[in-house]
């Protein structure tokens, strides 16, 4: 089965450039006047996708057996990332959905500390709730240094990310119960979550 791509904006403002070693993203815009969906046939083949995603270092949000995972690719600093948790509690806390988070560090400086907080620490589920529980007051506290493992993990989901065609986070791939996969680049409308989450 191809990924089917639904581009949620035209134009998102992304742009990628090296600096000391890091690349870095603007944030996609807010898409509460985005454009109406289009599906999208893109490469690689899902089974080909799904593999690639279940073999990053994820961070799980919700139930491990629950009929739909979701992963998305999350950078600390993405204010429209955090937005997409927040979306996606009622069907994580039904256990209809389970987030898996794929830590990349491109918007900010701090960014890629603040994933390695998260990567680090003994617990990174309970790391990454407290970030978001957090993020009003800028979540997590930055790593005092990033491992290079931890490097080589952002690198190899920031590549992943762009070779699945997202310029920017947060970028979103559904697999459903029945293994099909979508993809949305930004955060959904809210009239479109329903298709992202799945029945509550």
């Amino acid at each position: 089965m191809h990924l089917q791509r639904t581009v949620l904006f035209a134009g998102m403002a992304a742009s990628l450039f090296l600096a000391a070693g890091w690349a870095t993203a603007a944030e996609g815009p807010a898409t509460a006047q985005a454009p109406q969906p289009k599906a999208q046939t893109a490469k690689p083949a899902g089974d080909t996708v799904q593999s690639q995603l279940e073999a990053s270092n994820w961070v799980p949000d919700g139930k491990a057996d629950a009929p739909r995972v979701i992963y998305t690719f999350t950078d600390p600093n993405c204010k429209y990332c955090h937005k997409f948790w927040e979306a996606a509690r009622p069907w994580v806390d039904a256990g209809k959905v389970q987030l898996r988070h794929i830590l990349v560090g491109v918007i900010r400086d701090d960014s890629p500390a603040k994933a390695a907080a998260i990567l680090q620490a003994p617990d990174r589920a309970a790391a990454l709730m407290e970030h978001e529980k957090k993020s009003a007051q800028g979540g997590i506290a930055p790593a005092f240094s990033v491992s290079p493992d931890v490097r080589k993990t952002l690198e190899a989901h920031r590549k992943l990310m762009m070779s699945l065609g997202f310029r920017g986070t947060p970028g979103i791939v559904v697999i459903d119960s029945q293994g099909g996969t979508k993809s949305y680049g930004g955060m959904p409308r809210d009239a479109a979550l329903p298709e992202v989450f799945g029945a509550l």
